[in-house]
């Protein structure tokens, strides 16, 4: 491997001291029974992640990671840089280290590992291609957590979030692509916890930019005039910009942001129609989403022989022009990251977007899952694309600095940010947080900075967050899911698409039936959470049944149930899908009669097929 020293055993493993090992497996134990935890403990980028694990809800006790299947394992980059992984894989052989590949999303795309233990452990944890090793699947881990900072993170022993990954150690860094400077992937170097020494991160370093030199090197003379000009468009506009030619595909961050996935296949399909066009031209296009764009063209011709090899469309979504009208249905909206049509959610997000607009300072109350902080995200993203909106939870109020990251997060007059469940906070911290926005207002004076705070519904009115809601003239309630039922046809679709990764995994009709009966106390949050537990049985690809469904969303909801119900209820559920909806069948097998199968189906409120004997 050139310029670097070989990949040798006493470079990987080593003796790395371990008193600390009782300390931090200690304030594991105590952060994960929620006992308070002392910073000096744990290291800084390892509790925050230990934080994000916990709201993700990523179980500490096992592995629960989902199976994403072979399509798209053999990404491009890998097959372009495997002449230096087949280096780096020989080095490795006989020695207790894995190489390990993934995707942006942490799906492993390959892994080599030089010791049959080592291999034999991985595979009992899912760290073997296929399998996404995200944060929000498996919590703290090198993989993960290095994708969710953007940065090289090495995770040792205890730090993992997972009990059963407490034995490994691992080191992963981001690789960028050499010219689009995308993230495309990661490189982790995993071993036994008592072998790593501290020499593991600063080798994945140097693996990672060995691939990145070899893509460079391996980069064409159009490829390179591609990127020039896909960011001299970058540059000159503000809108959604795609580059390519027959092999190479460039997003701008807009064009990932404003676009559904349906919206940017359509639109490259469109470009690769106009690989042909030699000159300049543009046109305007109905998307799939239903927004509109207009689209410029530029073609990119080879230096000798004038072929055009490429090109870069460019382009702006068009607003509609008319206004709404107080006493009408509100327009519908293109909001990026978000979907739904029904005029209750068209109208909360008209005011979220008109409050942005006009720089108010806002309140939005709903249930929890509402997506209240969502809707505000894509107001922003929709605002002002590639601008971050920084988020606070006051759950971390307590905590010392919290004031100051407030400050820090408005530090300049075009910053934006959301204050979460501003309704948690008791009078005294409630009113610290009020003075604080009272500063920011007196700093910025005519440029003030964007603020919105999330609360349940009622407190608005409730007397100790009174000095701080003053600040904040206009109340949005954000409506629950069951006052807009009607959007799961459009919300269903685009979650399952997030989940799979663009996948096409679809939802038949009978299963979205047993959706729409639902009462979702939880809202989209609960919504995501099941399409989330459904997604991780099945592959990308098919249709979601109602079998695949688990049993409470086979019932409509009359009274809550104990757990022993709740038990019988999941048995006769799965006894119908087994019996293909006949109830005889279905009796039978649980050993109760037709007549008592009949009297709890009625009583549990279970919702069945056609078949009725």
């Amino acid at each position: 491997m050139a310029g670097s020293a070989p990949l040798r055993e006493t470079a990987i493993l080593g003796t790395v001291p371990r008193e600390d090992d009782g300390v931090l497996a200690e304030a594991r134990i105590r952060f994960l029974t929620s006992e308070p935890v002392q910073p000096e403990e744990v290291r800084g980028p390892i509790l925050t992640s230990w934080w994000r694990s916990r709201q993700a809800e990523v179980p500490a006790d096992r592995i629960e990671v989902p199976y994403l299947g072979e399509e798209g394992l053999d990404a491009a980059w890998v097959r372009n840089a495997r002449p230096l992984l087949e280096q780096v894989a020989e080095q490795l052989d006989g020695q207790p280290v894995s190489l390990i590949l993934t995707d942006p999303d942490g799906v492993v795309l390959s892994q080599h590992t030089g010791d049959s233990d080592l291999h034999r452990h991985l595979e009992s944890v899912h760290l073997v291609p296929g399998f996404s090793y995200g944060e929000q699947f498996v919590g703290t881990n090198g993989i993960g957590t290095a994708l969710e900072d953007v940065r090289p993170r090495h995770v040792f022993g205890h730090e993992h979030y997972a009990e059963h990954l407490e034995n490994l150690a691992c080191a992963a860094v981001p690789i960028q692509h050499p010219l689009s400077g995308k993230m495309i992937g990661a490189v982790d170097l995993t071993c036994w916890r008592r072998d790593a020494s501290g020499l593991l991160i600063a080798l994945a370093r140097s693996t990672a930019q060995q691939i990145r030199q070899a893509l460079l090197s391996m980069t064409s003379a159009h490829e390179l005039d591609l990127f020039q000009a896909y960011l001299q468009a970058c540059r000159r506009t503000s809108g959604v910009v795609i580059a390519l030619t027959e092999d190479v595909v460039m997003l701008n961050d807009n064009a990932r942001r404003l676009l559904e996935p349906m919206d940017q296949s359509m639109l490259q399909r469109q470009a690769r129609e106009l690989l042909a066009e030699r000159d300049r031209t543009s046109v305007d296009l109905a998307l799939p989403s239903g927004s509109r764009i207009r689209l410029h063209w530029r073609p990119l011709t080879a230096k000798t022989g004038g072929t055009v090899f490429g090109g870069v469309l460019h382009g702006e979504l068009v607003e509609a022009e008319e206004e709404l009208d107080g006493g009408s249905h509100p327009l519908p909206m293109f909001l990026p990251g978000t979907v739904g049509a029904a005029p209750v959610w068209l109208r909360c997000c008209h005011e979220v977007d008109a409050a942005f607009d006009s720089g108010e300072w806002l309140a939005l109350v709903g249930e929890p899952g509402t997506g209240k902080t969502t809707l505000a995200q894509c107001v922003h993203q929709r605002r002002r694309p590639g601008e971050r909106l920084r988020t606070l939870d006051t759950a971390h109020a307590a905590e010392p600095g919290w004031l100051d990251q407030v400050r820090a997060a408005l530090d300049r007059p075009a910053a934006a940010l959301v204050i979460r469940h501003v309704d948690k906070l008791g009078t005294p911290a409630a009113n610290a947080l009020a003075s604080v926005l009272s500063e920011v207002r007196t700093l910025h004076r005519g440029a003030v900075p964007w603020v919105a705070v999330t609360l349940s519904p009622g407190a608005d009115t409730h007397p100790s967050l009174s000095e701080l809601l003053t600040l904040v003239p206009r109340t949005v309630q954000v409506p629950p899911l069951r006052y807009r039922i009607e959007d799961l046809n459009q919300l269903v679709p685009f979650l399952l698409n997030k989940l799979s990764h663009g996948g096409q995994l679809t939802c038949s009709q009978g299963a979205m039936k047993l959706l729409m009966r639902a009462t979702w106390p939880g809202n989209v949050s609960e919504l995501a959470g099941v399409l989330r537990d459904v997604v991780q049985h099945r592959r990308r690809t098919g249709e979601i049944r109602p079998g695949d469904l688990p049993a409470a969303y086979h019932t409509v909801t009359r009274r809550a149930l104990t757990h022993l119900e709740s038990i019988e209820r999941d048995a006769i559920v799965r006894s119908l899908h087994d019996a293909d909806g006949d109830k005889s069948k279905a009796a039978r097998y649980l050993g109760m009669s037709r007549a008592t199968i009949y009297r709890k189906i009625h009583d549990y409120g279970i919702v069945t097929g056609s078949r009725s004997r």
